[in-house]
């Protein structure tokens, strides 16, 4: 005969929104048969009606004293029932609304059963859910998000549909709730605070967003409700609308020129608006930063709208590459890796790497590195790929060597009036001051546009003061322009 095994048993019952008089038939007789009660919160309105009915109840209020932080305090009450059920005490735990609604303890009490420590029997109660909808005369199925306040991030929210908070146990999560909520929507926005719905006590309370944490009292049965947004501008700041747009733009009756462009005619605006992102990093201005980065990702938009027209990826698919790349290649982070430092996750990105370049069997360590970008950036790129495998000089002398030896050669070209020899020599010479400037540490694409920035302030000074002379460049001698520089060269020093 197989031996039968018999796992602890935790009994959860749902208690309603409001009165006893919301609480089934069979949960009332249940919990007056155990004539024994554990309660998440003595904050409810039913609990006061079955103490005076003689239910003797014990409650996790305490532990909401005993912890900083609500993940703690389920995480406590989760324990001790397990507890109880080990020591064979049957618990019947009672929750406000519907068990399944809303309800952090039970989520972990289902993982406990998941994990084989225990046995759950759940007791349905009707949902704090209803009656909201019915205080606030709301349809969910245009569309309804519920939220707990005490774990809310804009990021997760959709605007445009119903939201429902709740856990606004007190005056502080409301004003964070509040200043959440305001990252997106004006002070002025109409919300809703709904308390005891479903109650003789229901209130609904409407007020302007601003006024949230200091309008009211809130306690364990109030909700924030905050309308669908209807105004588009305010829906500026979500990507899904930024779609929209892109869409539209590529759409029947959109836009000409962005309806026309194709992955190679976008090509030059991709540069283009990739240096100009560098320039207002050089000139650290976050305005200009957060401008630049639009455009950046206007031109992604674009080709994802392109590749979803065309019927091969969309912009879905484009993100799922990257964070499947950022976590496959943060092991440190998301996996049982280790990084001390940031040489550390260096070495672990390349191993990563190289192994998707065993899987994807590349017969080459540059054919990674992409020939679309400036030549300059090119050549560095592979002398890094090429340097990871041991092709590099251990130290800068032969370097030093190198350049002497290809300056030679470019002057002997130029001097023998070869011009196709001397693109290619000329090219050699750059080549190699790019490998010096790796050696130390200097990226040529940096360095140049730090010279090129020092050309322009050294040249407009030069304008400005022929300006105040009455003389334009043409006119000037370049020995005045000459003289000019080195003041401009001196200023800039003093500058510095």
């Amino acid at each position: 005969m197989e031996e039968t095994s018999f796992k602890p048993i935790v009994q959860v019952v749902g208690l309603g929104p409001g009165t006893l008089e919301q609480i089934p038939l069979g949960i009332y007789r249940l919990i007056h048969n155990e004539k024994q009660l554990i309660c998440r919160t003595k904050e409810h309105p039913a609990i006061r009606e079955l103490q005076a009915e003689g239910i003797e109840i014990e409650s996790f209020d305490e532990l909401y004293e005993a912890h900083d932080e609500f993940a703690s305090v389920y995480e406590a009450i989760t324990e001790q029932l397990v507890q109880k059920a080990e020591a064979d005490e049957r618990p019947v735990y009672a929750v406000p609304g519907h068990p399944l609604v809303a309800e952090e303890t039970v989520q972990q009490l289902k993982m406990k059963e998941a994990e084989g420590a225990i046995a759950l029997k759940i007791w349905g109660g009707q949902s704090f859910l209803d009656p909201i909808f019915q205080a606030l005369g709301i349809d969910p199925n245009d569309g309804f998000q519920l939220r707990d306040g005490t774990s809310f991030y804009n990021t997760t929210w959709e605007m445009t549909t119903h939201l429902l908070v709740t856990q606004v146990y007190d005056s502080m999560i409301a004003s964070d709730l509040k200043l959440t909520l305001l990252e997106r929507l004006p002070e002025t926005y109409e919300v809703k605070l709904v308390r005891a719905a479903g109650t003789t006590e229901e209130r609904v309370f409407s007020l302007p967003l601003v006024d949230l944490d200091r309008s009211m009292e809130v306690d364990n049965l109030t909700a924030l409700y905050v309308p669908p947004v209807e105004e588009p501008t305010l829906t500026y700041r979500d990507f899904s609308t930024l779609r929209e747009v892109i869409q539209t733009l590529r759409g029947p009756g959109g836009c000409p020129w962005d309806k026309k462009q194709t992955h190679a005619s976008l090509k030059k605006y991709l540069i283009e608006e990739t240096y100009e992102v560098l320039e207002a990093i050089d000139e650290e201005d976050d305005e200009h930063l957060v401008e630049e980065l639009g455009d950046v990702l206007l031109q992604v938009m674009l080709h994802a709208q392109i590749g979803e027209d065309e019927g091969f990826f969309n912009v879905e698919d484009v993100i799922e590459t990257l964070t499947a790349k950022m976590v496959r290649r943060h092991p440190h982070v998301f996996g049982e890796g280790t990084a001390g430092n940031a040489d550390d996750v260096k070495l672990t990105w390349e191993a990563v790497k190289q192994a998707e370049r065993e899987t994807g069997k590349t017969s080459s360590v540059l054919e990674e590195v992409s020939s679309a970008q400036p030549a300059l950036l090119f050549a560095y790129e592979l002398q890094k790929k090429a340097a990871k495998v041991g092709f590099d000089w251990g130290e800068s002398a032969p370097m030093w060597e190198k350049w002497k030896e290809e300056t030679l050669e470019l002057a002997e070209e130029l001097k023998s009036g070869s011009h196709e020899n001397a693109v290619k020599e000329y090219g050699d010479v750059l080549f190699v001051l790019v490998n010096i400037g790796r050696h130390f540490g200097i990226h040529p694409e940096e360095a140049l546009l730090t010279s090129n920035q020092k050309f322009i302030k050294r040249f407009r000074y030069i304008e400005r003061k022929l300006e105040e002379e009455g003389i334009t460049p043409e006119e000037a001698t370049l020995v005045k322009m000459d003289q000019l520089w080195d003041q401009a060269k001196e200023e800039q020093r003093k500058g510095e």
